[in-house]
């Protein structure tokens, strides 16, 4: 067993008033941020004091602080190095470990909703999806999550065009304009999209949406499976930690919204 390693204390102590500051949209007081940070009054102060000579902190004239240029700097030089799929990569394998689903990672690319990686569980489902697929944007799960989240400038005509190119082709009935515009509300009220049996005859998805610090989204994480098995419930044992997985990879990527 690997013994824990040895730290600095007090750089961990000054990181939670750091922390504390950045969960604050507004100036905090000095007294807020000790106890934000669970440390004392006469604790933190030091901390602050040379943090304001280095710039991770400012001071506003009512003598409240926050979070400084040094600090900012720092946050955009980690956010240009972010690769998103990168990473997404441990959270899905582990995804796919814990659901036993296949997983799909997909972008929004030129050609619209592509996949541009799958994980698959030790028993692999069956189907004819490969990295680099376009996913329809009005019969998938992946292609509703982003015709919900993306500007509707982006998609309106998109989503035309995707209606009268599927239509006869799926097996399924011709969607109309109000039908997807109902499953964008359900997705935008769920945090989730969903696909039953469509495009693919016996196969249900979901599908959650992964933002950048901008609240931009940037990956569709995409749960797969036979419909006998694959639990569609909007709070299921597939859509809880699908979620999940996809606000904590947002979390790495910088978001911080609801």
């Amino acid at each position: 067993m690997e013994k824990p390693r040895r730290g600095i204390q007090s750089v961990e102590i000054g990181t939670q008033l750091l922390i504390a500051l950045s969960r604050q949209v507004t100036p905090m007081a000095l007294r807020e941020v000790a106890k934000a940070a669970g440390i004392t009054v006469g604790k933190a102060h030091p901390y602050l004091v040379s943090y304001l000579k280095l710039g991770f902190v400012v001071q506003d004239a009512a003598g409240r602080y926050e979070l400084g240029p040094l600090a900012l700097q720092l946050g955009l030089a980690r956010l240009q190095r972010l690769d998103p799929i990168k990473e997404a990569s441990p959270f899905i394998e582990a995804l796919a470990a814990q659901t036993q689903q296949s997983i799909g990672v997909a972008v929004w690319g030129n050609f619209g909703a592509t996949v541009v990686r799958l994980e698959e569980p030790v028993q692999p489902m069956h189907v004819n999806l490969r990295t680099g697929t376009v996913m329809s944007l009005t019969y998938t799960a992946t292609g509703r999550l982003f015709a919900a989240y993306l500007p509707p400038k982006v998609v309106e005509r998109l989503i035309d065009e995707d209606l009268s190119r599927q239509g006869g082709t799926t097996g399924h009935p011709l969607l109309t304009r109000a039908q997807v515009n109902a499953y964008l509300a359900e997705t935008r009220e769920h945090g989730l999209s969903r696909s039953l049996g469509q495009p693919i005859p016996g196969i249900d998805a979901l599908s959650a949406p992964v933002f950048d610090a901008d609240g931009h989204i940037v990956l569709a994480i995409t749960a797969m499976g036979p419909q006998a098995s694959f639990d569609s419930a909007w709070d299921g044992r597939i859509a809880v930690p699908l979620k999940r997985c996809a606000e904590q990879i947002s979390a790495r990527l910088g978001f911080s919204g609801a």
